[in-house]
């Protein structure tokens, strides 16, 4: 202070009660270790799709992924008993990581994924489930991507106006017009960092060969992308058939409000004509708004939450065929020129 006075000191309750500013997630910065088991454990259980928990520290603008387990898979049981069964076993595994002394705070989980299919109503769920999370995030793996060469590693959260929406259950067409919710709305995908200490690095190094060239390098000429192109077409196919289907449920609904509209309309007119009727004879004429007749019962419309998340679906296998496609053009064009 200019007058040499020290500025009054503030009690814990009052930095406590101070307003947090909330910083935006910027980078999912993953351990080299963790990316490792989550491949392992992914790989070794396909064709079967499977989760793990997420541990690490939220610092700032960066959610660090220390460490991860895997989550039991057993088949056969009631759904009962492998939910308790994983949470005692979750609790456990936490318990038993605190006790050597390493990170244990859980930031989400990860589950493997076939051909980019994870857009689901589970995947919603499971972010509610993790709603005591601030910032929860999802690591989607895909080992049948992985294996043209790339790493199919995302991170995916929900928009906070997603969930918010998502808690009253409306997504009826005039709710989201209200908050201007698209189908791009619902998941952020957040980018991901992967990190190795400075003694890995070393030693990775001297692990490194003089050849010029490694296997991964040749892997990535193999010209033959048909399979996996033909799957994501298949998938794409049958994804644009749930949409033909999730639009001929919103153009019946749009029929029959039409007819109940145009019924509505018959039936004031009639209802008009009898109060004058009514009224040149000295009577009473009647309500023209009868809550008990049909007719002005309101049709349910049908959510949105199904086409938007097929809507998703669909645009990301036209990304992965566009990606693709754009790789094998590449290779065959540098393998004309060599011939040539």
């Amino acid at each position: 202070m200019a007058d040499g006075t020290a500025p009054p000191a503030r009690s814990f309750a009052q930095a406590a009660a101070t307003e947090e500013t909330i910083v935006p997630l910027r980078v999912v910065q993953i351990d080299g270790l963790v990316v490792l088991k989550i491949v392992k454990h992914c790989k070794e259980c396909m064709p079967a799709l499977v989760t793990g928990q997420l541990l690490g520290l939220d610092i700032g603008s960066i959610l660090e992924v220390t460490n991860c387990f895997p989550f039991p898979s057993r088949g056969g049981e009631e759904e009962d008993e492998v939910e308790a069964d994983g949470a005692n076993y979750q609790l456990e595994m936490m318990r038993c990581l605190r006790e050597v002394n390493v990170d244990n705070n859980t930031v989400g989980w990860y589950q493997s994924t076939y051909m980019g299919s994870y857009q689901t109503v589970e995947l919603i769920e499971t972010f509610l489930n993790y709603q005591n999370i601030k910032r929860c995030v999802c690591i989607i793996y895909d080992p049948l991507r992985s294996s043209q060469g790339i790493v199919a590693l995302k991170a995916l959260r929900l928009t906070d106006a997603f969930m918010e929406l998502y808690r009253t259950e409306n997504f009826k067409g005039e709710k989201l017009r209200e908050k201007n919710m698209t189908w791009t709305d619902i998941f952020e995908e957040i980018p991901v960092k992967i990190s190795n200490s400075s003694l890995v690095s070393a030693v990775m190094t001297e692990l490194e060969t003089d050849a010029p060239a490694t296997q991964c390098d040749f892997d990535r000429l193999v010209l033959s992308t048909n399979p996996f192109m033909e799957k994501n077409l298949e998938f794409l196919i049958e994804c644009m058939d749930d949409l033909g289907m999730e639009q001929q449920k919103f153009q019946y609904y749009y029929r029959n409000l039409s007819r109940q509209q145009g019924q509505q309309q018959a039936w004031l007119q009639k209802r008009r004509a009898e109060n004058m009727a009514r009224r040149a004879s000295g009577e009473e004429p009647l309500p023209e708004e009868d809550s008990n007749n049909p007719l002005f019962k309101p049709i349910p419309e049908p959510s949105r939450l199904d086409s938007y998340l097929i809507t998703n679906q669909v645009n990301n296998y036209c990304s992965q065929i566009n990606g693709f496609a754009a790789q094998s053009l590449s290779k065959i064009y540098l393998m004309d020129a060599l011939h040539e």
